[in-house]
């Protein structure tokens, strides 16, 4: 009988790409149940390679959102979980981006990718053939992050050289590096003032760069940390994550828990297929 394990293997991108890059993470899910893994909502964009079976990916969960296969795949800022249908084996790479890196890397807004998912070729190209092939063609994940080094950097270059679009406006630049900072705990019109900037005019121009709106992307941060605490092996009990998490109490936890997973905090424990794993 196969061994259940779950393996991560975390690593930072070079220094030249770390504006746009957030960080790789190398995967390999082995003897699992079958189910469906509910990725959350985060700050970042978020790719995936897979080295094994193609991704059965949607948009949502328990929504009716179609089910697409995807040999590699990209993702906006999203609002709910994406739903990745599980069959207990899988080996990838993710790579998350910052908005910035979208511009670059991508070409385009991040808020043109928002609540979407596209095969990742489709964005890169020639480069997302390469990058697909030449990640399957090594064995291990220190030359797999060196590939991604190496090709996500001509991508830059690529984008540089070409100033496909206009870079992203350093208020707004600023504006996310805040919230991100604060994990979403603090007040959007206290950062527009200190931008000189109205909320409505933040919100504006943060919602046509990134796709979502201030608020919004807000509560993504605090979900994201919440979330993060949820999914240790020794769990907080569900009040103390909201208290930590920046949540006036744990109704307002279970509210954005059903809108961003589509499941209660409860059910969602009791469905995901990746908790405990490794």
């Amino acid at each position: 009988m196969e061994d259940h394990t779950a393996t991560g293997i975390g690593a930072r991108p070079a220094p030249a790409l770390r504006r746009y890059v957030d960080s790789y993470v190398g995967f390999d899910l082995r003897g699992l149940p079958a189910g469906v893994h509910c990725g959350p909502p985060s700050r970042v964009l978020t790719a995936v390679i897979s080295l094994s079976d193609p991704l059965e990916m949607a948009a949502g969960v328990d929504d009716g959102s179609p089910v697409t296969r995807f040999g590699s795949v990209a993702g906006g800022l999203m609002r709910r979980s994406v739903a990745i249908h599980h069959d207990g084996r899988q080996q990838g790479v993710k790579v998350s981006l910052t908005p910035l890196g979208a511009r670059t890397i991508y070409g385009m807004p991040a808020a043109a990718l928002a609540h979407r998912l596209v095969p990742l070729d489709e964005l890169l190209g020639a480069l997302g053939v390469e990058l697909v092939d030449r990640l399957r063609a090594v064995t291990t994940w220190a030359a797999r992050f060196a590939v991604l080094d190496e090709l996500l950097l001509r991508a830059v270059g690529r984008g540089e050289r070409g100033d496909r679009v206009p870079r992203v406006r350093p208020e707004v630049a600023e504006a996310w590096r805040r919230l991100v900072a604060a994990r979403g705990r603090v007040q959007v019109g206290a950062v527009a003032a200190e931008l000189g900037w109205s909320r409505r005019h933040l919100a504006e121009r943060f919602r046509g760069e990134v796709g979502l709106s201030p608020k919004t992307f807000a509560r993504v941060l605090r979900f994201e940390h919440a979330h993060e605490l949820a999914a240790e092996q020794d769990p907080l009990p569900w009040a103390d994550v909201a208290t930590v998490s920046g949540y006036a109490d744990q109704a307002h936890l279970v509210r954005d828990w059903r809108e961003f997973t589509g499941r209660s905090p409860t059910a969602w424990r009791r469905g995901e297929v990746l908790l405990g794993a490794g």
